[in-house]
């Protein structure tokens, strides 16, 4: 039987800033938000079937951003999202102050990156 991704989890520095961003870049919006393990924080953001869990552990998180997590066993690389029009996606990432980078257009689809304020790497792509 195939499965489907439901969501990922990732320890952020402000759950509530990235949701927005999220929220905004993506047509996304809040499933959920509350109390979370270790009296940590989490905000539930995406569409009906699948979403990103952001959290923070209690006080907010260490400040310092992990090592290259291409580097590291168990890091998060990016996370990858569809769109239908990827030249609208990159001017929302631009008017966010966030920069593009690695632009590719290889089989199956068009694709560019970003980096958000935690240093979490996005790719965009698109099939249409």
């Amino acid at each position: 039987m195939p499965a489907m991704l439901e969501h990922v989890n990732i320890t952020v520095s402000d759950p509530g800033r990235t949701a927005d961003l999220l929220c905004r870049l993506f047509g996304w919006h809040r499933r959920w938000e509350g109390s979370a393990i270790n009296g940590g924080h989490t905000i539930h953001v995406g569409g009906t079937d699948h979403y990103v869990a952001l959290y923070t552990g209690p006080g907010g998180t260490d400040k310092k951003k992990a090592d290259n997590s291409y580097s590291r066993i168990g890091g998060l690389n990016h996370v990858a999202v569809v769109v239908e029009d990827i030249g609208a996606a990159e001017k929302a990432v631009q008017a966010e102050g966030l920069t593009p980078i690695n632009h590719a257009d290889y089989e199956p689809g068009r694709r560019f990156y970003f980096h958000d304020a935690d240093g979490i790497e996005y790719e965009v792509v698109s099939y249409a």
